[in-house]
């Protein structure tokens, strides 16, 4: 489509020259796109039996049966944030999956009411910004947690707004298990309930909305803000090159 004609009684404080219509076209599915979606999934525990670890392996097994691409991250070893440089290896290896993945899962346990600061440091280490690239930004997030206790949604409702910060589409539906020593055999598989039905939905939701967004998400969070911040910093560059290359001018004309 092309941009809209803004009429000055209708859109009175918008600026037309970053206002843009809505582009259908760059809605439709790229078709260079054929390759399986990239889900990285985190977890929040570094217990030898760790139930957010289990409920990543079976989201795993889900995404995988639904066609995508996985990598889990193994959060030991990772150092706390601002206690190493970003050069550290582990540091390093959760920006490369981060950069690779189209979509991610993160699964904390509740902790004193809370998202784990394992789970907390993982994300942390992953920058808003690196360069000129936002790692995050436009990609898909499922969100899931494991409780000791009965239901809560504390950790997962944590997660929504980080994700939200990061810049992340992040599906509706959620998983909560409770009393998660009840819901895993002793192999670390969950048993069949209503709490595992919500994980497949979760993981079937996820799939399709990174189907759904992927090679849009450039478009997607293009922002009217941002474009209009964007050229006022550019026309205050050109004002200042300009100014610098009249000084000369007026100093010779003296």
């Amino acid at each position: 489509m092309p941009d809209a004609t803004i009429s000055g009684a209708d859109l009175k404080n918008v600026t037309a020259a970053d206002f843009r219509q809505i582009d259908a076209e760059q809605l439709q599915a790229p078709d260079e796109l054929s390759h399986p979606p990239r889900i990285l999934l985190l977890y929040g525990s570094l217990r030898e039996r760790s139930y957010s670890r289990f409920l990543v392996l079976e989201a795993q097994r889900l995404l995988r049966a639904y066609g995508a691409e996985t990598r889990i991250f193994d959060p030991s070893g990772l150092p706390l944030p601002d206690d190493s440089d970003a050069d550290h290896p582990k540091v390093a290896e959760l920006r490369e999956l981060c950069a690779w993945s189209e979509g991610q899962v993160w699964c904390s346990p509740e902790r004193h009411g809370a998202m784990t600061g394992v789970l907390k440091s993982q994300i942390d280490w992953i920058p808003l910004s690196f360069g000129a690239i936002r790692p995050t930004q436009g990609k898909t997030l499922a969100l899931m947690q494991v409780s000791g206790g009965s239901q809560s949604f504390n950790a997962v409702n944590q997660m929504r707004v980080l994700g939200r910060w990061m810049r992340m589409v992040t599906i509706p539906n959620q998983s909560s298990v409770p009393k998660a020593y009840l819901e895993f055999d002793d192999d670390g598989r969950m048993k069949p309930s209503a709490l595992y039905d919500r994980v497949v939905d979760v993981m079937e939701e996820l799939v399709k909305f990174t189907l759904l967004t992927r090679g849009r998400s450039d478009y997607l969070v293009d922002r009217y803000s941002e474009r209009k911040a964007d050229r006022e910093r550019q026309s205050a560059a050109l004002e200042v090159a300009a100014g610098a290359l009249e000084e000369p001018a007026r100093a010779n004309q003296g």
